[in-house]
């Protein structure tokens, strides 16, 4: 009988401890081993529920590896074209000074960016964004902070004839590359012509910026299955980054970037550093201060942040999103209701504890990898 009594009470207690265990799991509450074994297990259905919105769910991958990137049928990939685009992206001559080449707002030592919270051009002039860094754009949708290129080929026109970038014309810069002997060889071997031409360079530069991928992150290794690629706290981190801190609503897919547009509150409406972003190619009412979500891969090597680099470190942009995205509008400012810009609704305060932010912080540098250097190539004479 007593022998009896002991295994009801045994039985009692696993039942009362699985459906504990259950219970705790389903209100989104998972120890840490539960939360490495589930997330480099490589199956994401098995991954708890991300934190999403209605609209952000309509379209949503979830975060992963990142396959290789895409060259298109009209302009497929070749050794010889990605050798002219790297000399042409590192050649000075393509600007109107002879000074500024695609590589001095595109450092391979600085992420691929400038270092600089806006990009700096022709006549020591600052440009009105941030340079955007090259790393991975050949997954975009739509080029620039504001989406005004279709392309990477699209792309390269815009800042050989920006007026504070190369403020070079488009046929200036053809007819300054054909004069280039050396060049003819390139050409040559890439296009089968050593005819110089915009669609020739604009083609070759694209080329070589889809090479400009990420390398494989410590988060690629884990949830590929090595269960010990993160640390405790990147783990967590990144269980944030899915629901608590709602990352995932913008930074989706494994590109970590729904490839969307989306005002964070940052138009700074009414200063003179105002910016309507996406809504000035689209002149759409919902896209005043819209801007493109950039990837998250490699964001330990891509700041200062945000299209007006404002933001020095990960911290600050942390502590940003915790805020709920305040977009206060001053009290002097003479608000004009018909392009008052109007703050995603996905945004809100997240209530993050000091440690939630440092673990998602940590989580951040597992999908960043050391940065690249690369050897500028010996330009043709």
């Amino acid at each position: 009988m007593f022998k009896l009594r002991t295994v009801i009470v045994l039985l009692f207690l696993a039942v009362f401890i699985l459906v504990s265990a259950f219970i705790s799991q389903k209100e989104g509450e998972y120890s840490i081993d539960q939360l490495r074994e589930v997330y480099s297990s490589g199956n994401t259905r098995s991954w708890p529920k991300p934190d999403l919105d209605s609209l952000p769910a309509q379209h949503f991958t979830d975060i992963g590896p990142l396959g290789a990137a895409k060259f298109p049928a009209e302009n497929p990939s070749s050794k010889e074209k990605i050798l002219l685009g790297k000399m042409l992206f590192f050649d000075p001559r393509l600007s109107l000074s002879k000074q500024i080449a695609c590589s001095s707002c595109h450092d391979p030592e600085l992420g691929w960016g400038d270092g600089r919270h806006l990009a700096f051009g022709h006549n020591r002039q600052n440009g009105k964004r941030n340079a955007m860094t090259i790393i991975n754009t050949g997954y975009y949708d739509k080029l620039f902070w504001d989406g005004r290129a279709e392309s990477l080929e699209h792309q390269v026109q815009f800042p050989v004839q920006d007026k504070a970038e190369m403020a070079q014309g488009l046929k200036a810069m053809v007819k300054n590359v054909g004069k280039v002997k050396g060049y003819r060889k390139y050409f040559t071997e890439a296009f089968g012509s050593p005819k110089v031409s915009l669609l020739a360079i604009q083609q070759a530069i694209a080329t070589f910026e889809r090479t400009i991928t990420s390398r494989n992150s410590r988060f690629d290794q884990f949830v590929k299955g090595n269960s010990k690629a993160l640390a405790d706290d990147e783990v967590m981190g990144m269980h944030l980054f899915r629901t608590k801190a709602r990352c995932i609503n913008c930074h989706n897919s494994p590109l970590f970037s729904d490839n969307l547009f989306h005002n964070d509150g940052q138009t700074l409406y009414g200063t003179k550093h105002e910016d309507f972003g996406h809504y000035q190619q689209t002149k759409n009412r919902e896209d005043i201060g819209a801007f493109r979500t950039p990837s998250l891969r490699e964001v330990n090597l891509t700041g200062p942040w945000m299209h007006h680099g404002n933001f020095p470190s990960i911290r600050d942009v942390i502590e940003y999103y915790n805020g709920g995205n305040p977009a206060p509008i001053q009290r002097s400012i003479v608000v004009n209701e018909a392009i008052r810009p109007i703050t995603s609704p996905i945004l809100r305060k997240l209530k993050l504890t000091k440690q939630e932010k440092l673990q998602l912080e940590a989580f951040l540098g597992s999908i960043s990898t050391l940065n690249q250097k690369i050897a500028s190539p010996v330009l043709p004479d």
